[in-house]
């Protein structure tokens, strides 16, 4: 009973202190100092080694201008600290506060002398004259404790230094020394001089990256200023740039593919298909590995299927797909190839019964459960792609009860609620749809999210929903890549239906296709139609966005562009596109960003 009590009032302790160091936190960033101060003071009397508690006591003080009771307060902590250098930086700046200069510089220079015999005080010592605002000091004692002992690595503070005086060079120059002392600070480096550069490799900041980066190449070979060209390359989307590095690091370790393998995705989801397909070729000419070889090979596939443009260039992919099975057989090595020659046959080249034999002989050879799921999911989608909706929801429930909690069974999960969706049943789409809006992947939780919501503004007053199942057949149309005619279906609606809640929908998704089949003119004709029909409907934002890409990559009209990202901006605060709007419209006026 007696150690429940004591718990209970440690829990109780714990919590009010908690209480107290907020409130006391709130008081100072109020301005409220002599509030502050009260609070401050009793949490340093109860805890005299905290020096997050002394130090805002200390500032409470200065901002009240007691520097009488600040000198009392740093000489009693001087005394039951005598090894605390920094100590001597604090007592400095209050009697700087008071115009006491000489006092303040000897204390200064005590602090300084003080790394000789400790340089691992330097952290503290730095600190505190960074924290107030004397940062040639600091630099001087990061730099004479680095001195002293060549194994600190002071060089993020320095380049910290650089940074608040706004010597970008020298900040860039000092994080470059940090990643030669050791080459583990990589990653480090990338998010910090990540904020200072950007996709614009006009920015002048980008400029003077690149040019130390090619200094330091040029003056000491090092795979970490390969690595660091690669990645601002990247950042610029300067993807064949980035893959010239790519290929200098390969060749002098030529151990491991793995970064071009991620070159070569990351271009291809960017549609730079030459780069990328120059990637994977390269992994070919450079491995016998018959997984990277397959993988490659498929990725090559993929190239070749989003750039064909004639029959003959799709023919060429299917050759291509039949040698590959020629050479390396169908069996456990070629599961991923043969599900996405079945995927190539059905949405390509309309030929779903060869698919589906293709994917039921799969099965067999699939050694694990998750690749078992990715043949069933697959065979599922074919299944719905030739209207055989209740076949499909079987399989897709089957991944759903076999991999339960996996990514691959909230895929599942949606693909029910959306053949659900196709066939009408939307109750039990809702269903679904309800328990995906946690779903860990945020990609799913998104698609969950707008379908949930695309049902339930169209079924609420519609008993018969007529309006919604005929948009349904759209939709699975456009899946089954029927473009025509799901633009024809859309184009039924948008006559038999206007004024329904429908119409909105009705005419974004019309534009999507319309700019998926190069249509570009009719697409932005519906995107300025949806406007003009609701100024406040949830698909505004979404249509401002995709005509200022319009303009911007299709339609070569960037003041008009500018005009639609500058909408969002200003009328659409809370809108997911509200940072990319801004960073396009900046980046197409000429700003320099920072």
């Amino acid at each position: 009973m007696k150690k429940i009590i004591l718990i209970f009032f440690l829990i109780v302790g714990g919590f009010l202190q908690a209480q107290n160091v907020q409130q006391a936190y709130d008081y100072f960033r109020k301005g409220e100092y002599q509030k502050s101060a009260t609070i401050y003071s009793k949490l340093h009397q109860k805890n005299t080694n905290s020096k997050t508690y002394f130090k805002k006591l200390v500032r409470c003080y200065q901002e009240l201008e007691n520097y009488v009771k600040v000198e009392d307060l740093i000489s009693k902590q001087i005394k039951r600290f005598p090894k605390w250098h920094y100590l001597n930086v604090e007592l400095g700046y209050n009697y700087q506060l008071q115009n006491l200069n000489d006092k303040a510089k000897k204390l200064y220079k005590k602090a300084i002398n003080a790394i000789d015999k400790t340089p691992s005080s330097a952290f503290t010592v730095g600190r505190s004259f960074q924290e107030n605002h004397m940062l040639d000091y600091a630099m001087q004692v990061y730099r004479k404790a680095m001195g002293i002992n060549p194994k600190l690595n002071l060089h993020i503070y320095i380049a910290n230094i650089y940074g608040e005086k706004a010597e970008i060079s020298n900040m860039f120059d000092a994080y470059l020394d940090m990643v030669e002392s050791n080459a583990n600070y990589f990653s480090t480096i990338q998010r910090y001089v990540g904020k200072f550069i950007t996709d614009d490799s006009r920015n002048e900041n980008n400029i003077l990256f690149r040019k130390l980066l090619l200094k330091r190449l040029q003056n000491n070979p090092n795979d970490s200023w390969n690595k660091l060209l690669s990645w601002m390359y990247m950042q610029q989307k300067d993807y064949d740039k980035a893959f010239i590095q790519e290929k200098a690091l390969f060749k002098r370790s030529s151990s491991d593919l793995k970064r071009i393998f991620d070159l070569g995705f990351v271009s291809f989801q960017a549609k730079r298909f030459e780069t990328s397909k120059s990637c994977f070729n390269y992994i070919l000419e450079n491995t016998e590995n018959q997984g990277q070889v397959l993988n490659a090979h498929l990725s090559l596939l993929e190239i070749g299927v989003r750039t064909a443009k004639t029959d003959a260039d799709y023919n060429q992919v299917d050759l291509k797909f039949k040698e590959l099975f020629s050479k390396y057989g169908k069996g456990r090595n070629t599961i991923d190839l043969q599900i996405a020659y079945a995927d190539f046959l059905t949405f390509t080249k309309d030929n779903p019964e060869t698919a589906l034999t293709i994917l039921q002989e799969a099965i067999p050879f699939a050694n694990s459960r998750f690749l078992r799921g990715n043949i069933k999911i697959k065979l599922a989608d074919i299944l719905v792609y030739t209207n055989k909706f209740n076949q499909a929801l079987i399989n897709y429930t089957q991944v759903q009860a076999d991999l339960k909690g996996s990514d691959i069974a909230q895929t599942a999960r949606l693909k029910v609620a959306k053949t659900s969706y196709y066939k009408g049943d939307f109750d039990w789409a809702k269903t679904q749809l309800k328990v995906l809006k946690s779903a860990t992947s945020k990609l799913i939780s998104n698609d969950a999210l707008k379908l949930n919501l695309l049902i339930g503004d169209n079924i609420a007053g519609d008993t018969i929903r007529t309006a919604l199942k005929k948009y349904a057949t759209a939709d699975l149309l456009a899946f089954q890549n029927k473009n025509a005619q799901a633009i024809d279906t859309l184009s039924t609606i948008l006559k038999e239906f206007k004024g329904h809640a429908i119409e909105d929908e009705a005419l974004f998704k019309q534009a999507e296709l319309y700019t998926k089949t190069k249509q570009f003119s009719f697409a932005e004709n519906n995107y300025h139609k949806l406007i003009q029909l609701n100024k406040d409907g949830i698909l505004v934002d979404d249509s401002y966005y995709k005509l200022g890409k319009l303009y911007e990559n299709e339609l070569a009209d960037i003041e008009k562009a500018k005009e639609m990202y500058q909408k969002i901006i200003f009328d659409f605060a809370s809108s997911i596109y509200l940072v990319d709007a801004r960073r396009k419209f900046r980046k197409l006026r000429g700003d320099h960003l920072n």
